[in-house]
């Protein structure tokens, strides 16, 4: 009896043990989500910046104006909103857009703000803002192309795209190969040389092009029926970030100054459905 009775012991005492290391456990991780949630708000309260992760090099959205090669764009002006909003000053890190997603899961800045499409399959991984900006999508080829009249055209075609985009996908998803770019102006160009037969984006964007560069040799040849949406980019679990930069859109949208940015870029106002 006295054996039975000491395993018994034994038992309860573990059981007992394991009992309150998970419950450690659980109060910890919970503490650590909740952690998560606040600080990285507080953190960039605390260092007085929001470090913003852009192309620099993706007009009229950011890029380097040629006289001053000042950084500038209608997603820069709209950062540089947004941190007013939060009491911070903006500061940009320009990186490739084939590696700012991969740069924003390092760490390597706290949003990004870069006609990021919002889609279901990154809404599993990443939260965003409400969206900032509503456009439709184009699809581009060479003036003399008569060939590509619609998307289903697309169909064993090579499109030039910045290969991780939602356009990228966009252009597969008809049938295309892809001819990987670093930009609008590089995929442009390759339909110009004959090099991609095609290339999709926004109408906005294509309109600003031929705006600099009114003889280019290209043309619409067809123009998706949905909108696109596009908000700030943030790595989950920063709900009260997220919220703090709904809350300053909302007063930006209110006060007209989306609006004023948009038409400043665009001479229409992209910033609303």
């Amino acid at each position: 009896m006295k054996g039975l009775k000491g395993i018994f012991v034994l038992l309860l005492t573990l059981t007992l043990i394991f009992s309150l290391i998970g419950c450690g456990q659980s109060e910890q991780e919970g503490l650590d989500t909740s952690d998560t949630a606040a600080g990285l708000l507080e953190e960039i309260q605390e260092k007085g910046v929001l470090t913003v992760g852009i192309e620099g090099t993706y007009p009229p959205y950011t890029y380097h104006d040629e006289s001053s090669d000042e950084l500038t764009g209608y997603d820069v002006e709209i950062a540089r909103a947004i941190a007013e909003k939060l009491g911070v000053e903006a500061e940009f890190v320009e990186t490739k857009w084939d590696s700012i997603i991969a740069g924003l899961d390092a760490g390597r800045f706290d949003v990004i703000i870069n006609q990021v499409g919002i889609t279901a399959e990154r809404q599993k991984k990443y939260d965003f803002s409400q969206p900032y900006t509503y456009t439709k999508g184009v699809l581009i080829v060479a003036e003399d192309d008569e060939d590509i009249k619609a998307f289903e055209d697309l169909k064993g075609k090579k499109s030039a795209q910045t290969v991780t985009s939602n356009w990228a996908a966009l252009a597969e998803s008809y049938g295309a190969s892809i001819e990987g770019t670093d930009g609008f102006n590089q995929s442009i160009e390759l339909v110009l040389a004959g090099r991609a037969d095609a290339t999709l984006n926004d109408d906005v964007t294509f309109y600003d092009y031929m705006n600099t560069k009114p003889g280019a040799k290209v043309k619409i040849v067809a123009t998706s029926n949905e909108v696109s949406t596009s908000g700030v980019m943030i790595r989950k679990g920063n709900e009260e970030l997220i919220a703090a930069i709904d809350s300053a859109l909302d007063e930006l949208r209110t006060e007209g100054k989306l609006k004023e940015i948009s038409e400043k870029y665009f001479g229409v106002d992209v910033s609303a459905e």
